[in-house]
């Protein structure tokens, strides 16, 4: 399979190509880039050097391809979406451009109406562990938000299942400064952002869309665009002193009394066969719970859960590396599920320790 990236110099683009390269059933054809054409990838990407000799093209002379990967400016894609697929066959969008389904979210939480309706409609949201047929068969398929997959892995059995408050649900995150993009500004000037745990957004962060979107389950455990059982999803996030990784800390209160045993049944249920999600719980040890370090460059997601004995809460903690699991990574599990690989194909790799 031949397979090209769109916007390809940007950290989102490096991560593509670190696992792109080395994936065994596909070729790297083409990397776009408005800045950088002609220079060769590993001049921006020094990681890359002696591995490959690709240069950056520009996008309006790329080849056809299998599956184009875009990793552009959120705003972008919706107004190119119809060139991207003169170019790709299917098209892996890792911007916010289709991850919302309701047109409507896009004013209130992006700030602009939605251009392009109707690809929106055809448009799967990038998360196998929900929604793998439809990916499967999708021509379109929507990035997630590295802060809203964190949450919405973390909580996903629990709201499937609807045992859980729908209107009280807390979800905090930390975030290391990779997730701010390769483009510098004050905030990420390093006398500004070492040593911080520095809110920076306590409420109205645009990811609570997605996660209650992707929370929001009827009865029957379906997904449903019923907003009379759309959860409250109340978010703040912040700026750490890491490069890499997300860790969501997520308060939940039970509809009844679960004990530990009956919480584990429902995570098992759900991802007892999912290549990519760990439950970590131990009772001893520095690392009982998970810890975003120990997969710094791995696909996984590490999800534990604490019962609190003085009420009904449930303290939930989500782990991931927010440019695999947050996106390149999940977007290479995804194009695995359209082509009919194995979904590890290219994602093998588990993290370090120490580090």
């Amino acid at each position: 399979m031949k397979v090209s990236i769109v916007g390809g110099s940007g950290y989102t683009g490096s991560e593509l190509l670190r696992v792109l390269l080395r994936h065994p059933k596909v070729e790297v054809q083409e990397v776009s880039s408005e800045h950088y054409v002609d220079k060769l990838l590993y001049k921006v990407h020094p990681n890359l050097r002696k591995v490959t000799d690709l240069k950056f093209v520009p996008r309006e002379k790329m080849k056809s391809c299998d599956i184009l990967f875009t990793a552009v400016p959120h705003g972008t894609s919706m107004n190119s979406m119809e060139e991207y697929l003169k170019v790709g066959t299917k098209v892996v969008d890792l911007s916010a451009d289709f991850r919302l389904r309701n047109p409507d979210d896009y004013p209130a939480w992006y700030g602009h109406p939605h251009k392009n309706l109707e690809l929106l409609k055809e448009a799967a949201y990038g998360l196998p562990e929900l929604h793998r047929d439809q990916i499967r068969k999708a021509r379109i398929v929507s990035g997630h938000g590295c802060l809203a997959v964190s949450a919405i892995l973390g909580l996903y059995p629990l709201f499937k299942n609807r045992k859980v408050d729908l209107q009280h649900v807390v979800v905090d995150s930390k975030v290391g400064s990779s997730a701010a993009g390769a483009e510098e500004s004050t905030s990420s000037h390093h006398p500004e952002r070492s040593g911080v745990v520095r809110p920076y957004a306590a409420t109205m962060h645009r990811h609570t869309a997605e996660m209650e979107q992707e929370l929001n389950y009827d009865a029957k455990g379906a997904l449903s665009t019923d907003k009379t059982t759309k959860p409250l999803v109340s978010f703040t996030a912040h700026a750490v002193d890491m490069v890499r990784g997300i860790m969501s800390t997520c308060h939940v209160f039970l509809n009844e009394d679960l004990d530990d045993k009956e919480i584990w049944k429902l995570y098992r249920k759900e991802y007892g066969n999912e290549p990519f999600i760990r439950i970590v719980k131990e009772q001893t040890g520095i690392y009982r719970f998970p810890e975003p370090k120990l997969i710094t460059g791995a696909n996984f997601c590490d999800i534990g859960f604490e019962r609190d004995a003085h009420s009904r809460r449930l303290v939930v903690f989500s782990a991931i590396d927010n440019l695999m699991k947050g996106a390149a990574g999940s977007a290479v599990q995804c194009m695995n599920v359209m082509c009919g690989f194995d979904e590890r194909e290219g994602l093998r790799d588990f993290g370090f320790h120490p580090i």
